[in-house]
């Protein structure tokens, strides 16, 4: 079993915060690697005017990732699935032979109980929070974290999350890390430009995404 983590997200564009708090969760947890999902359309992200395209996007986390156990995919769009439960259901079927681990940021908690069936993702594998600056305290205040807080496991015993029986949340520190793709975006406007020229690489299905 290859222990796999799950980054989802817009990747607009994928940046060093992101492979940080990529490696810091691999080598914490034991990760064989992770898988970013760079998603076709976030449904919480509907109407926003300055999303790149899926390929564009792509690119930039394949060149992110570049020398590290992180493989960029835009395998929820060949899929088809719109929501992450639907996403885990399908990738668990196409993988038996993985364990996966789903990784998310302090601001995703934050907003945990707005994403579809979460109840559900939180049944269907092991979920690890990794600390960002200014979201802990409402992370922690969550309606999510109401219900979630029962399951939390302690970071001492994190290695072991292959043992652990859904709901399990492991809350992992990491030294904050002020970089996002907003404040990237604003200094660097036309970043897409660096990327239109070229089909982007996806790293587990293998193939190029025009």
């Amino acid at each position: 079993m290859t222990r796999t983590g799950l980054l989802g997200g817009s990747f607009n564009p994928a940046h060093r915060g992101h492979r940080a708090i990529s490696l810091f969760a691999a080598e914490a947890l034991g990760l064989g690697e992770v898988w970013w999902l760079v998603s076709p359309g976030n449904p919480l992200k509907q109407g926003a005017t300055d999303m790149a395209p899926l390929a564009a996007r792509l690119a930039s986390a394949g060149a992110m990732a570049r020398r590290a156990p992180i493989r960029a995919t835009a395998i929820e769009a060949a899929l088809g699935t719109r929501y992450t439960v639907d996403t885990l259901a399908e990738l668990r079927r196409r993988y038996p032979r993985r364990r996966f681990m789903w990784l998310m940021g302090a601001d995703s908690l934050a907003d945990f109980h707005r994403w579809k069936d979460w109840r559900r993702i939180a049944h269907s594998l092991p979920i690890a929070v990794i600390a960002r600056p200014g979201y802990d305290r409402a992370a922690r205040a969550a309606p999510a974290m109401a219900w979630l807080r029962r399951f939390v496991r302690p970071a001492a015993d994190m290695r072991n999350w292959t043992d652990w029986r859904p709901p399990a949340l492991v809350l992992l520190r990491f030294r904050p890390d002020p970089r996002s793709a907003t404040l990237y975006r604003r200094a660097h406007p036309d970043w897409p430009a660096t990327y239109g020229r070229t089909a982007a690489h996806d790293m587990v299905m293998r193939r190029r995404i025009p």
